[in-house]
């Protein structure tokens, strides 16, 4: 039998309190489950630490310098400060050049008040942009109808190109160019269509700024402006966790929660666009029988009804292997399994097949 191995504690001491820790995790993730804030913009949960924006620098005891805390580990016993005034001002620096090369069109950008750069801004006290200069200034790119890109507002963090490689595993995007004219962008800057993008929206989701959101929600409704509802994906069985941007009652916008349920806050291309037909005016809404060759509405107990003697009938009529089922990916696991056994031990045939399969 094998012994249960126990996760060690760490114990580090961070702005003058005690805090526990993971064994193996870094400083980043200690602060923030010890709720802890240190801001960042190139960090993501579900990538691999980079360490890219030298935001979430901090200070350690008897370590040089400003380390990342998104790339250093947590050790016993350490001294950590986060938010000393020579952090702050490293900070405002840093965000402060991000803006100089920002095309800071807030009240129209599809990411006002769910911006990463903004909050910090806001959180640093930022009122004027402080240094001039060069500005990226290329085009926004209007040469995809789901995933809008717009490089001047892009801050180089590199979040895109690397949900892409280390979640997706399809390595669309990838960095072009040298030093200041470095940007995240397709092969050969071809169109996301013609790149490989499984329109996933994984960029998408983890773009801590407006240079990459969707087309089709632009427009339709600023964050105070929605609602959120939180439900199960309806495409498939697995059962991904999704949440619905919702205004006057019709949905806007589909996301991920990072962290939670079975997908941990990443979803397909069905589950992030999929979401039209929900107010699309051929959709239907109740059963449907036909009555004197035209389809009329009816009750689910007379649809039902109807299905159940039709089937009979056919079974009767031909035998059992006359009948023949095809089960949803739709409906879950419990569901599809009852399908079977119905086809099976109630009508008696083994013609059972499943979509999902095709």
């Amino acid at each position: 039998m094998s012994k249960r191995v126990e996760e060690r504690t760490l114990a580090l001491t961070v702005d003058g309190r005690a805090v526990g820790a993971r064994e193996g995790s870094t400083v980043l993730e200690a602060c923030c489950e010890a709720g802890v804030h240190i801001p960042t913009l190139c960090h993501d949960p579900r990538l691999a630490p980079f360490g890219a924006c030298r935001l979430c620098v901090v200070e350690i005891e008897g370590m040089r310098g400003y380390p990342t805390s998104c790339t250093t580990m947590a050790a016993d016993g350490m001294v950590v400060a986060t938010d000393t005034e020579r952090l702050r001002q490293m900070r405002t620096t840093i965000i402060e050049l991000l803006l100089s090369d920002h095309d800071v069109d807030c009240l129209t950008c599809e990411s006002n008040a769910a911006c990463g750069l903004q909050d910090l801004a806001y959180e640093l006290g930022i009122e004027h942009e402080r240094y001039g200069g060069d500005r990226h200034g290329p085009p926004a790119l209007g040469d995809d109808p789901l995933i809008a890109r717009d490089y001047s507002k892009c801050i180089s963090c590199g979040r895109c190109v690397r949900i892409c490689a280390e979640v997706q595993g399809c390595s669309v995007y990838g960095w072009q160019g040298r030093g200041f004219d470095s940007l995240p962008m397709t092969p050969y800057e071809l169109p996301l269509g013609e790149s490989g993008c499984e329109y996933c929206g994984q960029c998408v989701s983890t773009c801590p700024v407006g240079a990459l959101t969707d087309r089709i929600s632009r427009f339709a409704g600023r964050p105070w402006e929605t609602g959120k509802v939180r439900t199960i994906c309806g495409y498939c069985g697995v059962g991904c966790t999704v949440e619905y941007r919702v205004r006057e009652g019709r949905i806007v916008g589909a996301s991920a929660p990072v962290g939670v349920g079975v997908n941990g806050g990443n979803l397909c291309a069905k589950g992030r666009y999929g979401w039209s037909f929900v107010h699309h005016p051929d959709r239907l809404t109740v059963p449907l029988v036909r009555k004197g060759g035209e389809l009329v509405s009816s009750t689910w107990e007379e649809a039902i009804g109807l299905v159940a003697a039709g089937l009979a009938k056919a079974r009767d009529a031909h035998g059992p292997d006359a009948v023949g089922g095809l089960a949803s990916a739709k409906c879950s696991n419990e569901e599809n399994y009852l399908f079977q056994k119905l086809l099976r031990a109630g009508i008696g045939t083994h013609n059972v097949d499943h979509c999902a399969r095709l």
